[in-house]
Parts: structure tokens; sequence; C-alpha cells
């Protein structure tokens, strides 16, 4: 494992620090290269089956983004469980948000906001597994590790392969999180991450702390190309270290350089968005690419959303960037007829409490989380689900993590009855049992 941030500073409230929970693997500590990922895709392309083109967008407010000052202000409630930051009305009739969300609150009618999920995992990765997996796993918060495949990794493993027509793997990470691998289901379907199968493969070397340098990257790329042309190494490869080589330096180089992109295009994912932008940007390209799940991060500080005390500040720091970016993401998709096609996950390991502390904050609160969802084939432009008047749990029918997960396979087109053997070679379900897509959306 290698850590994408760099050097660790700032610890959680558990003494993890923020990056813990954002790790990256790379396959070279597993012993399989590029080329042997790409044989082993390929070997299981024929037991599984895509039915759809569509994708999955799942950003991450790693540290447990509050629900209330997000997308459930209730401005009813008493002082000391209302929104801090206020409320926002939106454009479907009756709807508010909080009040640092004024974009999303314009395109309201093209989201979809869940006030009734919950799982009651406290704990920053016993709730991380929860929502990545569907499962809960609570010794992941003493340090075990995953124990259930995470939705992305599923999904590599039913469509199989990489995109035929693009190379493009079906599951990329922008930024690892804790439960986002594939468990049993192997590392051929672990989360694709560029910089180190070139690194692994094709002997880069990037220092650390520029792997989130594109342009660094790209040279990179462009150096090694010129390198394989001269020497003739391609003629001697087989077919699936040929196609490494074209995933790396071909068609995936293109889905990673920005600078394709219309400048006015760029610069409007770049203007007020702390970065996050520019993910969403290169998220889209690859879904655009033909990639099926791409996860990415959010946290506008080491802290992320773990916000114990003087909560208002920092929510005035990290939500408009965030409102921003998901504005120009909505825009972008509208705009390029992917709104059908894309599926934006908002989500978090679990809520904040819903009495505001002493220290002005809200500390951890798995009984109501906070998820938002835009696009995707959907149902838009609604609430789904009510929380009760102090916003402390379900009102209504809580939706769960596995739930969630049921509506994911519905977007993605995977069949819910699909089995793979464990690793005790039983064939076990991949959709935990009793799990229902929400109602409501499909």
């Amino acid at each position: 494992m290698f850590n994408i941030w760099g050097k660790r500073t700032g610890s959680d409230c558990e003494g993890h620090t923020r990056r813990d929970f954002l790790k990256v693997g790379t396959l070279g500590l597993t012993g399989l290269t590029l080329s042997g990922l790409l044989r082993g895709r390929a070997a299981a392309a024929g037991e599984g089956k895509s039915v759809k083109d569509t994708s999955v967008v799942w950003l991450w407010l790693g540290g447990g983004p509050t629900h209330v000052e997000t997308f459930d202000p209730k401005m009813d409630a008493p002082a000391e469980y209302r929104s801090m930051v206020g409320a926002v009305k939106t454009n479907v009739t009756g709807v508010q948000i909080g009040g640092l969300l004024p974009q999303m609150a314009k395109r309201a009618d093209r989201m979809a906001f869940v006030r009734s999920f919950a799982h009651g995992n406290s704990g920053h990765s016993g709730g991380t597994h929860f929502v990545m997996t569907g499962v809960d796993h609570p010794p992941a918060d003493s340090g075990a590790p995953q124990i259930r495949p995470s939705f992305g990794s599923i999904t590599a493993r039913v469509r199989g392969a990489n995109n035929p027509a693009t190379g493009i793997p079906t599951y990329v990470r922008l930024a690892g999180l804790y439960g986002d691998g594939p468990n049993w289901l192997g590392a051929a379907y672990a989360p694709f991450d560029t910089g180190g199968q070139a690194r692994t493969n094709l002997g880069l070397r990037l220092p650390l702390e520029q792997i989130g340098d594109r342009r660094t990257l790209l040279k990179k790329f462009d150096t090694v190309d010129r390198r394989v042309d001269k020497s003739g190494l391609m003629n001697g490869l087989d077919a699936f270290d040929q196609q490494a080589f074209d995933l790396v330096l071909g068609k995936a180089k293109e889905a990673f350089d920005l600078q394709k992109e219309d400048p006015r295009i760029r610069d409007n994912y770049r203007g007020g968005t702390a970065g996050l932008g520019e993910n969403l940007l290169l998220a889209r390209r690859l879904c655009e690419a033909g990639c099926g799940f791409v996860t990415l991060h959010y946290a506008n500080s080491n802290q992320g959303w773990d916000m114990h005390n003087k909560m208002k500040p920092q929510l005035e720091q990290a939500c408009p960037p965030l409102d921003r970016a998901i504005g120009v993401f909505l825009d972008d998709l509208k705009d390029r007829g992917l709104s059908e096609k894309v599926l934006l996950v908002i989500t978090g390991e679990f809520g904040r409490t819903p009495r505001i502390n002493g220290d002005a904050g809200r500390d951890h609160w798995g009984p109501l989380c906070t998820l938002a969802l835009a696009g995707g084939g959907l149902k838009m432009g609604q609430v789904v689900g009510e929380s009760n008047a102090k916003v402390e749990v379900p009102k209504t029918t809580p939706i769960t993590p596995k739930d969630l997960m049921a509506t994911v396979f519905h977007v993605l087109g995977i069949d819910p009855q699909v089995q793979f053997n464990d690793q005790s070679g039983r064939p076990t379900y991949l959709l935990p049992e009793g799990a229902k897509a929400i109602a409501e959306l499909v």
C-alpha cells in the first residue's frame, strides 16, 4: 500500500489519520502485473455480462458528513437541532436543502435527496465498510480487513473485462477508500490506478507527491511511448501485454488528459471547486470512455467532514466548492446527453448527531446518514423518505446500504441474483439477502 496523499498529518477523533481511509494499493504488491490483470478479467468475461453502458461516479465525503446541514436542514426543529447554516429553497416545490448549497438547490429537479438512509454503525471504518459493501463489519474499527467485495469490484467482476472498444478498466479509483477492494472476488477486480499500473509494468518512476500532477504523468507516458517505438519491444509482447501498453499509452492516456477538453469547460470545472471539479471532469471523461465505476473523495481539510467542533466555519469552507463542482458536473452531463447514463452518488460513512454539542459541532451518528443521488436513469426531483421531528432517525422505512447497493445494481444492469464463488468455493450472492432497490427511484 502507498498513501496517495503523501505525509500523514492530522488525525480524527479515533486517532486515525484522514489519509488512513484514503490509501491506494498497487498491483505490484500482490504480484499481479497489468497484463496479468487483463488476462484474469478476460478469462472471466464469459461468466458475467453487461446489459447496460451505464456508469456510477461515487463521491465520498470522508469523515462523516452532516445530514442536517447538507440535505435535511429541518428548520422547524428546535434551534439546537436545526441546520446551523440555514436552508435554501430548491427548484422542487416545498423542498429545502442546506443553506450553503444554492447550486444544488437550482438543480434539485435532477437530484434525489434520501432522508431515511441509515445503518447504525457510528465508527469511521465500520461505517465505511457498511456503505461501501452493503454489509456491516464492526471489527473494521479495530483494524480488521474488509470481508466483502465493494460495489466497484462487483461491477468489474460482472462486466468481466476492460471496455472492449477503448481498453478503459471497468473500475477506476481516483482516491482509495477503506472497503473499496475485491476481497474474495480476487485481485483481478481491484480498482485500477493508472499511475500504479504504469509503474509496475513500464518502470515509470514518479515521486509520491507528484502522482496527482497529471501533466507530469502524461509527460512520463510520452517518454515511454517513444522508447517503446525505438526498441521494437511491442513486437515481442503477447496479446495481453500489447493490450496493457495500449491501455496505459493509448486510450487511458487520452481519458486522463484534461488538456483535451475545451478550455472553457476545463476552466469552468476548475473555478472555485478546490480541486474537486477537475476530479469530476476526469470522472466524466472516464465514463465517456467506457468506465463503469469511478470512486473519488472530497474533503477540504485533514479532518474531512469529521466536524466535532466549530462546525459552521468548517462548513463555510467545505460546502461552496462541493456545491459549485456538483452544479458544473450536472450541467456538463446534461449538455453531453449523459444524465441518464451516469449516476452520481454523494455519501459518507455516517451522519452527525442531531443535537449540536457543547463545542458547536456534531458527533458521529450512524442512525441517520447522508445520501443524495443524481441521474442514472432514476426518478429525480424528489425527497425520498423522511426523518423524525428532531432529525434523529428515519420516520419512514429506513433505506439501508444494501438497498443502495440494489439501486446501483439496477442502474448498472447487474442481475440481483448474481452469484460467484467465495474463498471457500461456495456460490455466494453478491447482493445481501433482503436488499431492494429504492422503490421511489426505480
